[in-house]
């Protein structure tokens, strides 16, 4: 990677150039020490303090079960965008193959799409030995891609109740379920309920098993006391149905959130995460223990990207 290509690669994103994502991509996703610094430089970039506001791009999450037909509900949602004219960038986050470490299935093979759209990305990510339904470079990947693009959808690896992850990158959360798989039964065990702010009963062509999962849900959601998380039953099968009401749960969602005390909060938290995983308890002890860390990372400029905010807090740390 040449010299400033990090800084100029962000640069393009943030004037909206498209072409510039699949390179992009490709240095958020190298694990080459040569290219951190670039890749810093990207971020920085495409970060709020550089672009003087939070990146416009909607992100999405979109998880459930394997099978469940994340899939091809994608295929749908992006081609009703498409047709309002919205861009779509699609993060796909695949279990790895053990012999290469990149991505085993490829969604390029599993969402349909038209190879010659210049306003549709769709890229497949490798989760490595990553729990959580994320791969490493996901959240660089939403953060970047949202400076260029309407809306980024990040689709994660489907593993089930380890899928929380995606929460911390979305704007809007979608959980994903199939009726009369007992999926209805689990996710109202399993702390995956707490998550969604819309959940999706697919195949609601099957009629009357659909309409039940439909109200297990709506149930269950009112037992938690989630009442603002909206249900809706969509298939995706020729001729489509429920597309556009999911999107207007999505966009609904998105328009009653703060997005910007939510996103700085999220970015505040993956941050002293990554000060954790480098410098561990002596990180820790050097900010004056845990709540005095939470307590300086809460200072920090609002606008700062994740690799901005680590290196604020190895300065108030004194570790440089």
């Amino acid at each position: 990677m040449t010299p400033n290509a990090g800084a100029e690669l962000g640069g393009r994103l943030a004037a909206g150039d498209l072409s510039a994502a699949p390179d992009a991509l490709n240095l958020l996703e190298s694990s080459a020490a040569a290219d951190q610094p670039e890749r810093v430089s990207l971020l920085a970039a495409t970060s709020p303090a550089a672009l003087g506001h939070e990146p416009a791009g909607h992100v999405v999450g979109i998880t459930g079960p394997p099978g469940v037909g994340k899939s091809t509900l994608i295929s749908a949602l992006c081609k009703a965008l498409r047709e309002q004219g919205r861009t779509v960038a699609v993060v796909a986050v695949d279990p790895s193959s053990k012999r290469s470490g990149g991505a085993l299935l490829g969604d390029r093979a599993r969402i349909s799409f038209d190879p010659a759209d210049d306003g549709l990305l769709i890229r497949s990510m490798a989760a490595g030995d990553r729990l959580g339904g994320l791969a490493r470079p996901t959240r660089d990947a939403a953060a970047a891609l949202s400076a260029a693009y309407d809306v980024v959808v990040v689709e994660t690896v489907g593993v089930g109740q380890s899928e929380t992850e995606v929460a911390e990158v979305a704007d809007t959360v979608c959980v994903v379920v199939q009726p009369g798989s007992g999926d209805t039964l689990q996710f109202i065990k399993s702390g995956i309920m707490e998550i969604p702010d819309v959940l999706v009963v697919t195949k609601s062509d099957l009629g009357v098993i659909a309409q039940r999962a439909r109200r297990d849900l709506n149930s269950a959601l009112r037992s938690l006391g989630a009442r603002d998380t909206k249900v809706v039953a969509v298939s995706a099968l020729p001729p489509a149905s429920g597309i556009s009401e999911l999107l207007a749960a999505v966009e609904a969602h998105h328009a009653s959130c703060d997005l910007a005390a939510e996103r700085s909060s999220r970015r505040r938290s993956q941050a002293l995460a990554e000060f954790g995983e480098l410098f561990g308890r002596r990180g820790l002890d050097a900010l004056g223990g845990r709540r005095a860390a939470l307590k300086t990372v809460a200072e920090l400029d609002s606008g700062l990207d994740v690799p901005g905010l680590v290196a604020a807090l190895v300065v108030s740390a004194k570790l440089n």
